[in-house]
């Protein structure tokens, strides 16, 4: 008789996660990933990402299931390649939310990121890019400017502040009205209220027909707190950021030395 799984769903963030330091993901990674399906386990994605910057990564792994994108706003098919789900952020309540913020803090520099499969950025004036693989949609002189379209979440950027200050004070000042979160360096977000990758994640669990006490999730920043909350074992890298190292379940090696597939290989040996 075969013994049951451990955990049917893998649940695995990318950047700082699954993706190594060079934005690959590791043959070793790829096949503890193959190990744990072929036992009959699912891998999920759930990334902060658009899809647009997240297909290129699921092509790569010959990925063809559902993906949960832009920090639980978007529920991707890539075998299908559309969107099954798309939640975006209220306008007049981001510039709401931007003002009771900068009220705080002083001016912010905004960018924003556009609905729907292509997921264009668009930077405000004086934002920094902060990352060269981002499909910048191009640039505008004014903050108006970014409202021309449905947005699905916005990048803010405040000088001599740090990440986590800037994340703290958004959400003093403005965390009634959307949520803001720490997702990497130099990347502070602000949210649908309410949004998260817990959501994005239960929904996709309940169309697999998993639950979260059979999901186990990988993360490395504090954007990925909620997940861990949901799933029923949380794992952080060893390049985590503390508060999620603090939540976790267990901690498990840096995305440099496959700490993935430390865990993988543990909990679906010789599969």
């Amino acid at each position: 008789m075969t013994s049951p799984l451990p955990y049917r769903l893998v649940a695995t963030d990318l950047d700082g996660t699954l993706l190594g330091p060079d934005h690959t993901v590791s043959e070793r990674s790829r096949k503890a990933l193959a190990a744990a399906v072929a036992a009959g386990a699912g891998h999920i994605v759930v990334t902060g990402r658009p899809v647009a910057r997240t297909v290129r990564v699921l092509e790569d792994l010959g990925y063809e299931g559902l993906a949960v994108c832009m920090q639980g706003a978007q529920v991707y098919h890539a075998g299908e390649r559309r969107l099954l789900t798309s939640v975006t952020l209220d306008r007049q309540t981001a510039r709401a939310a931007l003002a009771k913020i900068e009220a705080e803090t002083g001016r912010l520099a905004v960018a924003a990121a556009l609905d729907g499969v292509d997921g264009d950025i668009v930077l405000g004036p004086g934002y920094r890019l902060f990352d060269s693989e981002l499909p910048v949609g191009g640039a505008v002189e004014d903050v108006e400017g970014l409202w021309a379209s449905p947005v699905s979440k916005l990048y803010i950027q405040c000088p001599g502040m740090s990440d986590d200050e800037l994340a703290q004070a958004a959400t003093a000042a403005a965390g009634g009205l959307v949520s803001a979160v720490m997702s990497g360096t130099g990347i502070v977000e602000l949210l649908p209220l309410g949004l998260s990758k817990a959501r994005g994640l239960s929904l996709a669990a309940r169309r697999l027909g998993v639950t979260a006490a059979e999901t186990i999730a990988f993360g490395d920043m504090p954007n990925d707190l909620p997940m861990f909350e949901w799933a029923g074992h949380g794992v952080a890298m060893g390049n985590a950021h503390a508060l999620l190292k603090a939540a976790a379940d267990e901690v498990t090696a840096s995305n440099g030395e496959d700490g993935i597939a430390l865990v993988l290989e543990r909990l679906f040996p010789g599969a």
